[in-house]
């Protein structure tokens, strides 16, 4: 009875239910795309679904990731996303990781999944996301947001073209502004998701048009859709081939600091502690080795850095300097740390 109204259509039938039953779907970000997508995939009976978020709710959260409420404020986004979405559909199988997607949890995290949803705001993560589907010749999902306006498009489908095909990666770290430095409408991301997830579907159940080599842009604004067309990069589909295998065979060991490590070694003045959050970004976080320089300005910094000198890293909430920490590794830095909850996990350390 609950999927009756879509069994009932032609092109899905008992047959691409159960396809829908037994698919498994890696969503990467419970925030503002990641909440209608596993609403509507949970809705419509996908059967096994993993999330994955390190980060928790908070009140700034409410006006578009509908999944959450006040009382979720300060839990785990992907436990209490997992919990939502059960509520919604307990048929389902639901696995949630309370952590967010990086290079050291790679293979453990996306495991046996078919299908990988990028619900992401850091680019840099978008790369990764991209390169392990390319590895492992699995689809990639993508949408972005921006104020009023969003993108959606399929990488990596049916050996289609693949992320940095559209986007090739910059080595600088001059990044899209997220939705805290921006802003958003709330109603964007849950019109993006949406469509996020039908592009799931319609790839599960072998329907349709999958939205492979097209790039669609919405503006909400004023209510217009574009599609952009475009093509496979060899070069770039090898270089995604490339990492991503290195990435399925990494031995790196964890550059991730809980709250406890982090203090520690901020007691040690040898070590160089940079918060690349901006200059007005509070609380304000003083130590002798502690220095601010903005993510922004450390790529022009870090040219006055000793490559073997070890540094730590941190932001508000672990992924501006997650992005840093990356960068610096991708320079030729060897030791390189970063606090991986950002100070929000230092509220009871720190005024």
């Amino acid at each position: 009875m609950r999927y009756s109204r879509q069994i009932i259509l032609p092109e899905i039938g008992e047959t691409g239910q159960q396809k829908l039953q037994n698919a498994r779907v890696l969503v990467i970000g419970a925030g503002g795309l990641g909440c209608p997508v596993l609403q509507n995939l949970a809705a419509a009976g996908v059967g096994n679904i993993g999330i994955v978020d390190g980060d928790v709710v908070d009140e700034t959260n409410l006006h578009r990731q509908l999944l959450y409420t006040l009382k979720d404020c300060g839990n785990s986004k992907s436990e209490t996303a997992k919990k939502a979405i059960l509520e919604l559909n307990p048929e389902i199988d639901v696995v949630a990781f309370a952590e967010f997607f990086k290079e050291e949890n790679v293979v453990r995290v996306v495991g046996d999944y078919q299908i990988i949803v990028d619900c992401t705001d850091a680019i840099s993560v978008r790369y990764l996301i991209n390169d392990i589907s390319v590895a492992k010749r699995i689809p990639m999902v993508y949408a972005s947001i921006h104020k009023f306006e969003g993108q959606v498009s399929v990488f990596n489908y049916k050996n289609g073209p693949s992320y940095r095909c559209l986007f090739p990666e910059q080595e600088g770290l001059n990044a899209v502004p997220s939705c805290a430095e921006s802003g958003v409408l709330g109603v964007l991301p849950n019109t993006l998701g949406a469509f996020q997830a039908t592009e799931v579907l319609k790839i599960i159940l072998e329907i349709g048009k999958v939205l492979s080599g097209k790039l669609l842009i919405y503006d909400a604004l004023h209510f217009q859709t574009q599609i952009i067309d475009f093509v496979k990069n060899p070069k770039e589909i090898e270089k995604a081939f490339i990492n991503g295998t290195l990435l399925l065979n990494s031995k790196r060991t964890n550059e991730d600091l809980t709250p406890e490590a982090f203090l520690e070694k901020c007691g040690q003045l040898r070590i160089v502690v940079i918060d690349v959050r901006e200059l007005d970004e509070i609380p304000e976080f003083k130590r002798n080795n502690v220095i601010r320089i903005p993510l922004s300005m450390l790529e022009d910094y870090s040219k006055k850095l000793d490559k073997n000198q070890e540094i730590v890293l941190f932001c508000q909430t672990g992924k501006r300097s997650q992005m840093a920490l990356n960068y610096l590794i991708k320079s030729g830095f060897v030791s390189v740390f970063h606090l991986a909850k950002g100070i929000a996990s230092l509220k009871d350390q720190i005024q």
